[in-house]
């Protein structure tokens, strides 16, 4: 199993906005190999943002990396930089591989 998950630290008043973008975007992800779950998290509050994490599920690193390299990846994020008012900075890319399963 492979964890991918980005940080986003979403400008103070724009968290709506940003759950929106997800909740409306076409991610496509349904139909690649190797996915298994996906989720929007949200977090603390700063003084000046919130903090969001994305979290995909895969069977492994390889199913990541290839949906990375395809199609549905450009597809799915033919949009994103429209959107930068909602951020303080880039988001923050964690990869994690699961060495432990219960």
């Amino acid at each position: 199993m492979f964890i991918a998950m980005n940080r986003f630290q979403i400008v103070k008043g724009s968290e709506d906005a940003f759950v929106e973008v997800w909740r409306s975007r076409d991610s496509l992800l349904k139909d690649v190999e190797g996915f298994v779950e996906f989720h929007l998290l949200r977090g603390p509050e700063a003084d000046d943002h919130t903090l969001f994490a994305s979290h995909t599920i895969w069977r492994d690193r390889d199913a990541f990396e290839a949906w990375t390299k395809s199609d549905h990846f450009r597809r799915a994020h033919a949009n994103a930089g429209n959107n930068g008012a909602l951020y303080l900075g880039h988001p923050k890319f964690e990869g994690f591989e699961a060495v432990l399963e219960e």
